[in-house]
């Protein structure tokens, strides 16, 4: 570990090189958005510029995504020139023991819910901190609406039982606005998640929600990054 560097910074980039390990020459990649799958796109930009990855292009979940494959000379495709997407691979906010997600932190889920669940496999990559033994203990869970139906939504949200509250930009006054020009609403549940799957088709049958954050049987391998003895490792789970 290179003197001054923060432990858990080293572990992003650890878990996001094993990520860009499984990539194979040739594939469609669908690129992730978020802190540790930054590192995996500059890892997949550096293996194709020396020649160990060839002719693999990449599908963007957000315009951070987009930008960085940019930056790291990856090309760059989109769902209508393809027909399917060998792996996708990308961050989570809440892993629990069934592989289920809570996604949205960067208010990219719906990009990422599209590419993800397209992937032939599905990669997360996290840090220990992001496991939890049940969603919604920790995180709030991201739900993006229509913005002329903010107000009906989170009413109904409310009589559904959980608290929501709109997302409000950092350095940007007023609301957070997507990357598909809506609205974030976090919602928060007492004593967390209790049936994930049935909680993630109640929310997007509300009329003005586009999708939520919960990802329910799509994972196909997490990748945990953990420090040991002062030491990054990365382990399966």
């Amino acid at each position: 570990m290179a003197e001054g560097q923060d432990p858990s910074t080293v572990m992003k980039q650890q878990v996001g090189k094993a990520a860009a390990d499984l990539v194979k020459s040739g594939s469609i990649v669908g690129l992730g958005t978020g802190s540790t799958a930054a590192f995996m796109i500059q890892f997949l930009g550096e293996k194709l510029k020396s020649g160990e990855l060839t002719d693999i292009k990449g599908i963007p979940t957000s315009f951070q995504g987009s930008v960085l494959a940019k930056q790291y000379g990856i090309p760059l495709t989109t769902l209508d020139e393809v027909d399917h997407i060998d792996i996708a691979i990308d961050g989570a906010d809440e892993v629990d023991p069934h592989k289920n997600l809570i996604k949205g932190g960067g208010a990219a889920h719906t990009q990422e819910k599209i590419v993800d669940c397209l992937a032939e496999q599905f990669i997360v990559v996290v840090d220990g901190s992001k496991i939890v033994d049940k969603l919604g203990t920790t995180f709030l869970l991201p739900v993006e609406v229509v913005p002329m139906a903010i107000t009906p939504v989170m009413r109904k949200i409310q009589q559904l039982g959980g608290m929501p509250t709109l997302r409000m930009g950092v350095k940007k006054a007023g609301p957070v606005v997507t990357d598909n020009g809506n609205l974030i609403v976090d919602v928060k549940y007492e004593g967390g998640i209790d049936d994930p799957a049935g909680l993630e088709q109640t929310l997007n049958n509300i009329p003005g929600v586009v999708e939520n954050g919960l990802f329910v049987g799509v994972t196909d391998k997490v990748l945990i990054g953990e420090i040991k003895d002062g030491m990054p490792i990365v382990r399966e789970m």
